[in-house]
């Protein structure tokens, strides 16, 4: 639905969740008062075909949602992911910087790790066991309706902190809560610290759209209509 401005927020869910869910929904009810929505479900994820392969290719999947976006006439595309999503809108701000139709005006990443096969804490060592071993695949099929790749990545991609230089001069905000159990405050830290980007750890916040209030996803609505490239 085309909004009374000409900007255009896609938001990018994270692992195991779709545009469906009641978090997405609320996050995307918020963003809406500050500028058009596009909301989707990452291949394997809800009612999308396909199986997950955890934020590989799913740069792809948010690059069709851009160009789509910016079909329907919009002339600021601007992304915000959360958790795996936080990964996937770093990656894709990378890789279609130069892109006139794949490009983004600005970038939010919430709740996203900075590296890789990330174990060091007990709901991530959760997550690897969903993901690598057949009978966390059935679980995350039946439980969490979410169909994961069985193959590992090959290549791998280039990490999120390795993503963040590259993005530049594209405004970029990075939002972690310093009660996130799934990934702990070095993370966020880690990709403020390889380019150009605001940093914002809130105060009392878990992980990802679950955890983000009403005040903070207008916050970073605000932010993402306001943010232009510096000078």
């Amino acid at each position: 639905m085309k909004g009374a401005c000409d900007t255009a927020i896609v938001v990018a869910h994270g692992f195991t969740g779709s545009a469906d869910r009641p978090a997405v929904r609320r996050a995307a009810g918020v963003f809406a008062q500050y500028a058009a929505v596009i909301t989707f479900s990452f291949r394997g994820h809800g009612k999308s075909g396909g199986r997950s392969t955890v934020g590989d290719r799913e740069v792809l999947d948010l690059a069709a949602a851009v160009e789509w976006a910016r079909s329907l006439g919009y002339e600021r595309v601007v992304t915000v992911g959360f958790s795996m999503g936080g990964s996937v809108v770093l990656r894709h701000a990378a890789t279609y910087r130069g892109s006139a139709r794949g490009r983004t005006e600005a970038v939010a990443a919430v709740s996203a790790p900075a590296r890789w096969y990330y174990r060091g804490t007990a709901p991530m060592r959760r997550v690897h066991w969903l993901i690598t071993r057949p009978a966390g695949r059935l679980v995350g099929r039946f439980g969490f309706a979410t169909r994961i790749h069985s193959e590992d990545w090959d290549p791998v991609p280039l990490s999120p902190v390795e993503a963040v230089p590259l993005i530049a001069p594209t405004p970029l905000l990075v939002v972690h809560g310093d009660r996130d159990p799934y990934f702990p405050v070095d993370h966020p830290r880690m990709l403020a610290a390889a380019g150009p980007a605001q940093l914002w750890l809130e105060p009392g916040m878990g992980h990802a759209e679950n955890a983000a209030g009403e005040e903070l996803l207008g916050r970073i609505a605000g932010w993402l209509t306001a943010a232009r490239p510096a000078a």
